[in-house]
C-alpha cells in the first residue's frame, strides 16, 4: 500500500494523555485498532483494559462499531491533509464492578424535597 494512502491516528485516553500516532491502513477495522491500544497501553495508568473488548472508540461523538473500517469512520469536514485523526479510548467498566456498584445503589435514599403552602 503506498505510503499516502495510509492514516495517521491517536488515542486521547481519559487522563488527556494520548497513545500513538498509529500509520494504519483504511481498510484496518476498528476491532484491529482496540487490540494495538490494548498492546500500546500505558503501564503506568491506574485503569487500564484487560482486553479489546474493555475499550470503547469514540470518534466525532459516536461509538465505533468493531466490524467497520477506519475508512468508514473517518470524518471527511474538519480534517487537514495528512493530519492525524484523534479517537477518544474508553475503557468500559468490567461486569463484576458493575454488580458490585448496583449493590451500593440499592440502599435506600432519603427525601429532602418540602413544599411549603403560604
Amino acid at each position: 500500500m503506498p505510503e499516502e494512502d495510509l492514516l495517521e491516528v491517536k488515542f486521547r485516553l481519559f487522563d488527556g494523555s494520548d497513545v500513538g500516532p498509529f500509520r494504519c491502513s483504511p481498510a484496518s477495522t476498528i476491532a484491529m485498532l482496540k487490540e494495538r491500544i490494548v498492546a500500546e497501553w500505558p503501564k503506568d495508568k491506574r485503569i487500564a483494559p484487560k482486553a479489546a473488548n474493555d475499550v470503547k472508540l469514540i470518534s466525532a461523538g459516536k461509538i465505533l462499531e468493531n466490524n467497520k473500517t477506519v475508512g468508514q469512520c473517518k470524518t471527511p469536514f474538519g480534517e487537514l491533509p495528512n493530519g492525524v485523526i484523534t479517537m477518544h479510548a474508553v475503557v468500559q467498566p468490567s461486569v463484576g464492578k458493575s454488580k458490585s456498584e448496583k449493590k451500593i445503589d440499592e440502599t435506600p435514599k432519603k427525601s429532602i424535597c418540602a413544599c411549603a403552602i403560604l
